[in-house]
C-alpha cells in the first residue's frame, strides 16, 4: 500500500506540512517496505485549484491514503473521488506519520477541515 505524507522536506525525517494542496513536498511511502519517493508539489504556487491538482497527482502516483494537517473542500472531494483515504496529523515527521498510520492511531477524516483558500498565505504580514 502506498501512503502519501505532506512534508516540508524530502526525507522520512522531514517535518509534516499541515497544508495539503500547497504543501512543499509529497513523500510517498510503500507501507510494507518503507521505501519512499519524494516529490516537489507543483501546485504550491497555483493561483487556484491546488488541492484538486494535488489530489490528482497522488492518484496518478497510486497513493491509497494521505496524512496531512488540513484539507479544503475541493481537495476533499477530489481525494474522495480518487478513493484516497485522508488521515489527520497536526505535527511530527514523515516517519512519525508512517508509524502512526501503521499503528492505527490516526484520525480518519471525511470532508474538508478548512475553508477554501486556507493555505494561500496572508500569514499576518499585512500592513494595515
Amino acid at each position: 500500500m502506498k501512503l502519501a505524507v505532506t512534508a516540508q522536506g524530502t526525507s522520512l525525517s522531514a517535518g509534516l506540512d499541515p497544508r495539503f494542496g500547497r504543501c512543499e513536498h509529497f513523500v510517498i511511502i510503500d507501507v510494507d517496505t518503507e521505501e519512499f519517493e519524494a516529490f516537489s508539489n507543483e501546485s504550491v504556487m497555483a493561483s487556484g485549484g491546488a488541492g484538486t491538482e494535488s489530489a490528482q497527482f497522488l492518484a496518478d502516483k497510486g497513493a491509497e491514503a494521505v496524512v496531512t494537517g488540513n484539507v479544503g473542500p475541493n481537495a476533499a472531494m477530489a481525494l474522495e473521488a480518487a478513493g484516497i483515504k485522508v488521515y489527520r496529523m497536526s505535527s511530527g515527521t514523515v516517519k512519525d506519520a508512517l508509524e502512526a498510520f501503521k499503528s492505527g492511531t490516526l484520525e480518519a477524516i471525511s470532508g474538508p477541515t478548512v475553508n477554501s483558500h486556507h493555505g494561500m498565505g496572508g500569514h499576518g504580514r499585512g500592513g494595515r
